[in-house]
């Protein structure tokens, strides 16, 4: 099994980063992880709605041209579905039965996701009504999907 995390944007912030490269670290015990940044569009100040669209379309085609045929695309999407950690393991596990090798998760940029991006989607999933910074969710997503692996081979892990 494969997943792969597509993101908007380059990741700084050290602290961060050393927190991803931990949980890539504890899923290589389940999975090959991949994470990739595809550089985001600049966003004029008091940019309008038509062109805060075109910034979202541009960037939802970097990420869509970046998509294979055969991978089921979950984005992490505000109008998505909310789930719990079970309904999210068992989501993953249905993906590996029905044969799907690679699970690409997509984070959009700060304005969202474009239309073809939303199109390709195989899955919207919402991890909050709250929204959190772009950075951050990255770490959400990662120790989620351990948390998953983890119930789907059960094994103990904090709850």
């Amino acid at each position: 099994m494969k997943i792969r995390i597509l993101t908007i944007g380059k990741l700084k912030e050290k602290y961060l980063v050393n927190g991803i490269n931990e949980y890539v670290k504890r899923l290589n015990a389940y999975c090959k992880v991949e994470m990739v940044e595809v550089p985001d569009e600049p966003i004029p100040d008091n940019a309008s709605e038509n062109v805060e669209n075109i910034i979202k379309d541009k960037e939802a085609d970097k990420i869509v041209a970046k998509i294979k045929d055969d991978e089921y695309v979950i984005v992490l999407d505000l109008h998505g579905k909310e789930i719990d950690s079970v309904a999210f393991s068992k989501h993953i596990e249905e993906c590996m039965i029905r044969g799907k090798s690679t699970i690409t998760f997509v984070i959009g940029g700060s304005l969202g996701l474009g239309k073809s991006l939303l199109q390709r989607a195989n899955y919207r999933l919402c991890f909050s009504k709250m929204t959190f910074p772009h950075q951050l969710i990255r770490i959400f997503l990662l120790e989620q999907i351990f948390r998953a692996f983890k119930i789907l081979s059960n094994e103990k892990y904090h709850h």
